[in-house]
């Protein structure tokens, strides 16, 4: 089975797929951290991303389709982050195909504009470490100072309120396309981490339970 995570930013998707992947044992292919790892051995790609930029569709999805080659890995993926655009989606449809395999499911977790904004303003990050926290979901541990945490320019409510509307821009008319095409499930992702958590392994308990129904018999 494979599955797509979407959300605003700040969804709390990133956390979901983890989660899911190890309740399933399912490859988890988070394409920030990916294209983070690789963009030490990347000079554009480094370049690209530290000035906060997207990277452009068709090489991101080379990226994402080079690196499942290399694994030999086509099913059981929970991917996050990717696709995201149309462009992208079709181009992951084309490759879908040629591995003779298929994107059985898209969950969306739901979060308004105000709970976003709140969710992001509230992150910082170690200097030293890199590391993410957040200081309302995720708070530092106590041998890490708070005041020694800085916001990322990425996380001020201008950069937000850009991120949100490439985000309508951007993945709602995904959002839109695959709801005619697959199934898809939206979730409200506003709730306590282990009540989502439950709810989308019900989902796709349910789904998989389906799909092996449909399975020729002897």
């Amino acid at each position: 089975m494979n599955i797509l995570i979407l959300g605003p930013q700040g969804s709390g998707k990133g956390t979901q797929g983890r989660l899911l992947a190890n309740s399933f044992g399912f490859f988890y292919l988070e394409s920030g951290r990916f294209l983070r790892e690789i963009a030490f051995k990347n000079e554009k790609l480094r370049h690209l991303l530290a000035e906060g930029k997207l990277v452009p569709d068709e090489e991101m999805s080379s990226y994402i389709s080079s690196y499942l080659d290399s694994k030999g890995i086509y099913d059981n993926i929970i991917f996050e982050g990717f696709p995201r655009t149309l462009p992208q989606y079709s181009f992951f449809k084309s490759w879908l195909k040629d591995k003779n395999v298929v994107l059985n499911i898209a969950l969306v977790l739901q979060v308004s504009e105000e709970e976003t904004m709140r969710r992001l303003s509230a992150r910082r990050m170690d200097p030293s470490s890199g590391k993410i926290y957040n200081l309302l979901t995720d708070k530092p541990p106590a041998n890490i100072d708070p005041d020694s945490l800085v916001q990322r320019e990425d996380d001020k409510p201008m950069a937000i309120k850009k991120r949100l509307a490439w985000y309508k821009g951007e993945v709602e008319p995904l959002i839109s396309e695959l709801k005619r095409e697959i199934t898809l499930v939206e979730i409200d992702g506003e709730r306590p981490i282990g009540l989502i958590h439950d709810d989308l392994v019900g989902i796709l308990e349910e789904k998989g339970a389906k799909l092996i129904d449909k399975l020729p018999t002897d």
